[in-house]
């Protein structure tokens, strides 16, 4: 993977800024569940701007991706600022009361969905590049897949569920997907943004 305009030590720490967002977020929701408010709306905060992050992180890497693959890239691009815009909505609708919590969850998961799906492509991009370690590469791909899983959230959010109750099976099985948005995909922007900083 070609890198672009933007330095190495730039792109690290944009990498690294996305990471400790969103593990300031993981952090929020647990005292949120031990404590309480205000750290449910500290949380849903983290989770919008760990989504912005991710795309500055997604356009500052794009012109080294875009010269590998253009179409594909495009489409990657298009994924990541949608993903990035439905999280966002979530992240709005809960902060300001006009949704629960329930159906917020479904926006950022399929946001973040859109957003795994982009992770897939850089890492399949970086199999053959080797922009970072193999390992790290495999766990990106990991990382999307498990991502991805909030696609199956989409019915939830445009049928406007706001109750686990009212939710199938499906839906639930794509808030799995916050396993990766949540928790792995914050490490792995780290890690890859101390390897391009090393």
């Amino acid at each position: 993977m070609v890198m672009n305009t933007w330095s190495s030590d730039a792109i690290g720490w944009i990498a690294i800024a996305t990471g400790i967002v969103g593990l300031l977020g993981l952090v929020f929701i647990v005292l949120f569940f031990t404590v309480g408010q205000p750290f449910g709306t500290l949380n849903d905060i983290c989770i919008g701007l760990t989504a912005i992050l991710s795309m500055v992180l997604v356009w500052v890497l794009y012109p080294g991706q875009n010269a590998q693959s253009p179409l594909l890239n495009k489409i990657m691009l298009g994924l990541a600022l949608l993903g990035m815009l439905v999280v966002v909505i979530g992240s709005v609708l809960v902060i300001s009361g006009a949704r629960g919590w329930f159906l917020a969850g479904l926006y950022m998961a399929v946001g973040y969905a859109l957003i795994g799906l982009w992770l897939l492509g850089l890492n399949y991009a970086a199999l053959g590049s080797n922009p970072w370690s193999h390992s790290l590469v495999i766990f990106g791909l990991v990382i999307g897949v498990i991502m991805a899983l909030g696609l199956a959230a989409v019915p939830g959010m445009f049928n406007g569920i706001d109750s686990q109750e009212s939710a199938s099976w499906l839906i639930n099985i794509g808030q799995a997907g916050a396993l990766g948005w949540l928790v792995l995909y914050p490490i792995w922007c780290i890690l890859v943004g101390r390897s391009l900083l090393l």
